[in-house]
């Protein structure tokens, strides 16, 4: 080989090298998930896997209303995980595209301190009188714009017991609201179970009765411009996966198209 060809060869790899480098860096580009605080779980069990695929993600929680707020004031992001009516009013601002994708639901249940005697919640009445007995009840702070305190907020006063349940109420801003069981300021705590289940110290009840139970249901949408779009469809179709639909089980929740009947929340 004369140096002539050797030189051609050498630019042809070095040329190679650099595409394949850009090509390395577009598939390791982080996109910037921001998830409602429910399904951060999920998240994290589909992390690994989403990272071995080549992909790259950075993410942060919020409640659906916190998160419209940041969005709305302008924070960046590629997708965004929340409640339909949330992503509906990111629509009707430009900030996301499309209406989004459905990828589960949770209910609303009860927890209280581990070894603590369980309240019968099977019923309606049984539901109302584990309130009235309690000593202290934790749950989301409406205000907060957290989907099931809202929810709870509405449905005390349906039950005639809001009265009651306010002098007891400890309202959480956001985080896991089983976490004031195990601190001794509550002792009972009304979450979403996919909430209430990571909390160590506390066992889950069970759900609310079929009758009153609320289950949020949480979507994906694209922000509206995203530079990561094919990543970002990615872990879309990866939380649409068998895989990813194992992974919202163990975390309490339903997944899309496998839910049951039952009031929804939007």
């Amino acid at each position: 080989m004369d140096l002539r060809h050797m030189r051609i060869v050498a630019a042809i790899a070095l040329a190679a090298a650099s595409t394949l480098a850009m090509a390395g860096a577009a598939r390791a580009e982080t996109i910037k998930v921001l998830t409602a605080g429910a399904f951060k779980q999920v998240l994290l069990v589909v992390l690994p896997q989403f990272e071995a695929s080549g992909n790259k993600l950075s993410w942060d929680n919020d409640t659906a209303g916190g998160l419209v707020k940041r969005i709305e004031a302008g924070e960046n992001f590629d997708l965004v995980i929340a409640s339909p009516a949330a992503l509906e009013a990111m629509a009707k601002s430009g900030k996301v595209s499309g209406a989004g994708v459905e990828l589960a639901r949770v209910g609303v249940g009860v927890a209280v301190r581990e070894g603590a005697e369980k309240p019968d919640i099977s019923t309606v009445e049984g539901f109302k009188q584990a309130l009235l007995a309690a000593r202290a009840i934790a749950y989301i702070d409406p205000a907060a714009g957290g989907s099931s305190g809202i929810y709870l907020s509405g449905l005390f006063d349906r039950l005639g017991i809001a009265g009651a349940v306010k002098p007891k109420a400890v309202l959480v801003k956001g985080g896991y609201a089983a976490e004031r069981v195990v601190s001794g300021e509550a002792d009972m705590a009304v979450h979403q179970i996919s909430e209430l289940l990571p909390v160590k110290g506390v066992t889950v009840v069970g759900p609310l009765p079929a009758e009153i139970q609320n289950y949020t249901v949480y979507s994906a949408a694209l922000a509206a411009g995203s530079g990561h779009e094919a990543s970002a469809q990615a872990l879309i179709a990866l939380l649409r996966s068998p895989e990813g639909a194992a992974a919202i089980r163990s975390k309490g929740m339903e997944p899309a198209d496998r839910a049951g009947p039952g009031k929804t929340n939007n």
